[in-house]
């Protein structure tokens, strides 16, 4: 039978002697994060045997088409330990590079994190960066190597290297495998005895932290919260730090997996709190929750913003009268989105080829991805997007010859190539760890992406660690692709913008019958402009229909040419009828075509397809 977090089904109020433990689960994508998740929830009695299945926190349908969390899952369970009954609130994670955000936030509602490696493939990229988030929040970490039933684990050889390289003693790594329930009681005996428990209130008034929040159509806004002093009851009038805003809690809760209502939720303990909060922007990730009756006096140290890498622009993709009315659709799915993600965000723009749209930053190219089919499948839209693009810094000589730095995220919003002084662009210190065969083809691939070589560090007896500064938009389109392809699937990679830098870059405004079309545009390292041009006009070519009249194609930077490709007009043969004769009577008629051809051409006007916006997409991946 399930049990809710005091052990007695139907009464989910803790009781004051009950231990608590919160740790996150942090590992590299698909080390086995979920799984072991499953394990803990069937070990403590959280679900049944017959409720049991795969990827039980993972929700979304996205994230069990896909095999990856998305979503971090928190969770209250209760085990016995020693005769002692413990109450366990855990968090499950995503392990993608994109959703490290997500990571950072868990881990600021915990005392400690299971580190999970793979006792097969060993510590990989993202395995560094997670524990590093960990040691950086001063949390209590236990290293675990999962999988030890595969034939090909090597459980004593990944503990050496665990040591070796994030400097966890070998002897403390946990061996389990959370798909046949291997050394999970260890586990759980070891998450009780190692981790701290929750640091006593420094104050006895009221302070939760705002970690999550989803949108509810029957409830409002459900707000996750940790709570770090004092207690929060049904009833209560509580008031958001940051927003000001107040509100009267109607249901309190936690998730054991499934909800539980609860009357109070105290010092160290995570859950949900609903208040009949309807609108989205009252409520704020980060911000601290206190009683409006007796406030704390400051509020809890929030989140550091996400700083978006990746920039494109979303629209409703339809035609004719309605898209006003999905502009609007669109903007209130985007709203709810954003609620429930808070590390992404949007603008209003308008193009002249697609109409009203959002022009939305991410963190990387799988977040937008995601983003893209969450807005379809939650909202209920069809999205188009156009090719992504990064943040760049430009200096611009303003007035009286003072130079000031403005940040574009789109090449359009470039001010005139006269007032720019120089550009400078993100760069990434990247970080790829691949077998030893394949180094010489990953530092030429790394090297034809404008990368400088740092260094190189050895992982156990086959395996390397290869770091580059690269250029972020040399990074976002297919370099984790040809990474895959070129080591076989087992190289993985991990990479954070450290600064900014200046180099030879230009803007390369694309020109449709003679009209610069700004969605176009691109920027470009001048070496490789010329290339990149002449690609993407070719692309075009295939994507626009033919007129009755020549269109031209180029590519220019400031007011020089530097590609060109023609769509031929449609021709008739208005010589056809004449048989014989003199020959001025064909010229005469010819140039009558002419003439109109050129009149026609003047006024005009060349559709662009969605499809071809896309164009610039694929020429960065030829």
């Amino acid at each position: 039978m399930s049990q809710t977090p005091n052990g007695k089904p139907g009464d989910a109020s803790p009781t004051p002697q009950v231990a608590m433990r919160n740790f996150s689960i942090i590992a590299h994508i698909d080390h086995g994060k979920s799984t072991l998740a499953d394990r803990l929830l069937q070990a403590t009695f959280a679900v049944t045997d017959r409720e049991a299945r795969e990827q039980l926190l993972d929700s979304m349908d996205l994230e069990r088409e896909r095999g990856i969390t998305i979503k971090a899952s928190a969770v209250t369970v209760m085990h016995t330990h020693d005769g002692q009954p413990m109450m366990l609130n855990f968090i499950d994670t995503p392990g993608h590079v994109d959703f490290g955000y997500e990571v950072s936030r868990a881990l600021k509602a915990c005392e400690g994190a299971l580190l999970v490696v793979d006792a097969s493939q060993g510590v990989e990229a993202q395995t560094v960066v997670n524990a590093y988030l960990a040691v950086e929040q001063n949390l209590e970490i236990i290293p675990v190597l999962n999988k030890i039933d595969l034939p090909g684990a090597r459980p004593d050889e990944i503990a050496m290297e665990i040591e070796q390289v994030l400097g966890f003693p070998a002897e403390d790594c946990i061996a389990v495998s959370a798909k046949t329930g291997q050394g999970i009681p260890e586990l759980l005996a070891a998450i009780c005895a190692r981790l701290p428990s929750p640091r006593p209130p420094v104050t006895p008034k009221t302070r939760a932290l705002i970690f999550d929040a989803v949108y509810d159509d029957y409830r409002g806004v459900i707000v996750y919260c940790r709570v770090f002093d004092g207690r929060l009851r049904t009833g209560d009038k509580i008031r958001m730090m940051g927003l000001g805003r107040t509100f009267q809690v109607t249901e309190l809760g936690k998730y054991t997996p499934k909800p539980v209502k609860v009357k109070e939720i105290g010092p160290g303990e995570t859950g949900y709190l609903v208040a009949a909060i309807k609108t989205l922007s009252d409520v704020r990730v980060g911000d601290t929750i206190t009683l409006d009756i007796d406030p704390a006096n400051e509020p809890l140290a929030g989140y550091e913003p996400p700083r978006q890498m990746v920039f494109c622009d979303f629209y409703p993709a339809t035609t004719g009268d309605a898209k006003g009315a999905d502009f609007e659709e669109m903007r209130d799915a985007v709203e709810r989105l954003s609620l429930n993600d808070a590390s992404f965000t949007f603008q209003a723009v308008h193009s002249e080829a697609l109409g009203f749209g959002f022009r939305c930053g991410f963190l990387g190219l799988l977040h937008m991805d995601i983003v893209q089919e969450r807005l379809e499948r939650e909202g209920g839209i069809e999205v188009v997007q156009t090719a992504p693009t990064v943040s760049y810094e430009v200096v611009v000589r303003g007035k009286e010859g003072v130079l000031e730095t403005i940040e574009v995220h789109n090449p359009g919003d470039l001010p005139d190539m006269g007032q720019i002084e120089e550009i400078r662009e993100p760069i990434c210190r990247l970080e790829i760890m691949i077998p030893n065969k394949y180094v010489g083809d990953i530092m030429k691939l790394c090297m034809d992406r404008r990368g400088i070589y740092k260094s190189q560090s050895v992982v156990g007896d086959s395996r390397q660690i290869l770091t580059f500064d690269l250029p972020l938009a040399e990074l976002i389109y297919d370099f984790y692709d040809k990474l895959k392809g070129m080591t076989a699937g087992y190289g993985t990679m991990d990479y954070e913008v450290t600064h900014y830098q200046s180099d030879r870059l230009v803007k390369v405004d694309v020109l449709i019958n003679g009209e610069p079309v700004q969605a176009l545009s691109f920027i470009a390292h001048r070496d490789h402009a010329e290339q990149r041009g002449r690609l993407l006009l070719t692309r075009l070519k295939k994507q626009i229909d033919r007129h009755n009249f020549e269109i031209p194609l180029q590519a220019a930077i400031g007011g020089k040419i530097i590609a060109r490709e023609t769509i031929k007009g449609f021709r008739k043969d208005v010589t056809a009828k004449c048989y014989g004769g003199d020959v001025s009577r064909k010229r005469k008629l010819l140039e009558a075509q002419k003439k109109g051809k050129a009149r026609m051409k003047t006024v005009g006007r060349v559709t662009v397809p969605q499809e071809a916006f896309m164009a610039v997409l694929d020429v960065a991946n030829d």
